[in-house]
């Protein structure tokens, strides 16, 4: 986190990177997947890093455990837990389009 913006997607790459390997390898256990998820974004304090330093990186770390789902990946994700990522997107969304100037 000390790295700011940078430090944000190196934290994206993490979450593809695994997400390739396991679309490779097929060996990635679930429980992988979800510890991601509860330390780089459902925990308030990391979630609340990257949102203010990269909202992109929330977005593209959020879809892709959902994309983790949709192919089997991560089959026994729970609902909850996928309910919230789905929040996640929208809510990093939000800041995006907060930040991108409006051009007439």
């Amino acid at each position: 986190m000390r790295h700011g913006y940078k430090g944000a997607a190196e934290m994206s790459a993490t979450v593809d990177f695994l997400f390739a390997y396991d679309a490779t390898t097929h060996c990635v256990a679930d429980h992988m997947y979800q510890g991601l998820a509860d330390a780089y974004l459902f925990n308030p304090e990391v979630q609340a890093f990257v949102e203010a330093k990269n909202p992109w990186v929330l977005r593209d770390m959020a879809e892709r455990l959902l994309e983790a789902h949709q192919r089997q990946l991560w089959p026994s994700a729970p609902g909850e837990t996928l309910s919230k990522l789905r929040a996640l997107v929208n809510q990093a969304e939000g800041v995006i389009e907060s930040l991108v100037p409006l051009h007439s």
